[in-house]
């Protein structure tokens, strides 16, 4: 078993948050029992219990689970803004079409944002998720940067919450999957020259789902190094987890997948030289005690769960720095190992490279081996 599992394996129990007894739900807060709240930073915040009875779902056969819709959940949570009332106090719907004109904003202009959560069984029968304080913090930095009116913190952990609640039937049994959570902020207000919209929509719908990738949660990837087009610059989105970021990607997956690749990783925009991210995931390298990733430097996204590893390593005694990491050094650095974050925490395996690459070769021709592991 790798380092970087036996690592994330050791901490994953730390970072869980209740969420609900599988007879009595509850949301409230989770830490590290034996980690210091001042090295953790979570926040205070114990939602009031919550009523209700997990039911079996017999249509859903746990142990085909894919990452898609075709076990979507029944129930999604509305919530609208209007520059009269702001955001009302939303509710939770038959999951289905959401009302909007030809001349939204989001279709017109794409101002939206969204996040991606998940909420799981326990060991002991619980329904947990992750640090969804975390989210909803990112989510009003999202907006602020897309210049969307903010949904209050408070607002957006109920949201979630109340979502899981009502969803608690499409909860995979321990070990089978989870239930994906995707919260959205879109601009919903009809508008015909750019300008932010004049309404926007909050929605949460969600899904039960398995792995992200086909092979399963421990299944090894082959990720290939991108030079001709940049997931993001200096500058510009790469730090917000935007909608508008995710489809210009599409057109390098692609052909990496056609070519037996899993994904893509995208090296810095600048130089063509540092490792940034993966279409959508946060790189570790780990090596001995030392764990590098790429720094936060507004190109790549703070994903919740590389600042969860961050944490606990530390606490934990590892050497985590935050600094830019060479595609050559990465590679050429045979006894090195890699963790990647995938929408959620994975362990590691070592870089490899193809029988074409010879040392000191450009790294278009290379490609990388990774795990993943859900959580």
């Amino acid at each position: 078993m790798s380092l970087g599992f036996r690592l994330w394996q050791n901490l994953l129990p730390t970072m869980n948050r209740s969420l609900a007894p599988s007879k009595a739900q509850c949301l409230r807060r989770c830490g590290a029992a034996n980690i210091a709240r001042t090295r953790l930073h979570t926040i205070a915040a114990a939602a009031a219990p919550v009523a209700g009875e997990r039911r079996a779902k017999a249509n859903i056969d746990w142990d085909s689970l894919g990452f898609g819709l075709k076990d979507v959940a029944a129930t999604m949570y509305v919530a609208e803004w209007t520059p009269e009332k702001g955001w009302d106090s939303g509710k939770l719907v038959p999951y289905g079409p959401l009302n909007m004109m030809p001349s939204a904003q989001v279709l017109n202009y794409g101002q939206a944002i969204f996040e991606g959560m998940k909420a799981q069984e326990s060991a002991k029968g619980r329904v947990v998720l992750f640090r969804p304080d975390q989210n909803a913090a990112r989510f009003k930095a999202g907006a602020a940067r897309m210049s969307m009116p903010s949904v209050p913190e408070d607002q957006f952990v109920e949201a979630v919450r109340a979502t899981v609640e009502n969803n608690l039937d499409y909860v995979p049994p321990m070990g089978k999957g989870s239930l994906y959570l995707r919260p959205l902020l879109m601009g919903t207000g009809p508008i015909l020259g750019l300008g932010p919209a004049p309404a926007y929509t909050f929605a949460i719908f969600a899904a039960a789902v398995g792995a992200y990738f086909k092979g399963g949660q421990l299944t090894p990837i082959d990720l290939i190094v991108e030079e001709r087009f940049h997931r993001a610059a200096p500058g510009g989105m790469g730090g917000t987890k935007a909608a508008g970021n995710y489809s210009p990607v599409l057109v390098t997956q692609l052909e990496a997948k056609k070519n037996g690749f899993a994904d893509v990783v995208y090296l810095d925009a600048k130089t063509d030289t540092y490792l940034e991210e993966v279409s959508s995931c946060n790189i570790f390298v780990v090596k001995g005690k030392t764990i590098k990733t790429p720094p936060l430097s507004g190109t790549i996204l703070p994903g919740v769960t590389r600042r969860s590893i961050i944490e606990l390593a530390r606490s934990r005694g590892y050497d985590v720095q935050e600094a830019a990491v060479s595609v050559h050094e990465a590679m050429e650095d045979r006894p090195a190992r890699w963790l990647w974050r995938c929408t959620r925490p994975s362990p590691t395996s070592r870089p490899r490279r193809p029988t074409t690459s010879s040392p000191g070769s450009t790294p278009s021709s290379k490609c990388m081996h990774a795990c993943l592991l859900a959580a």
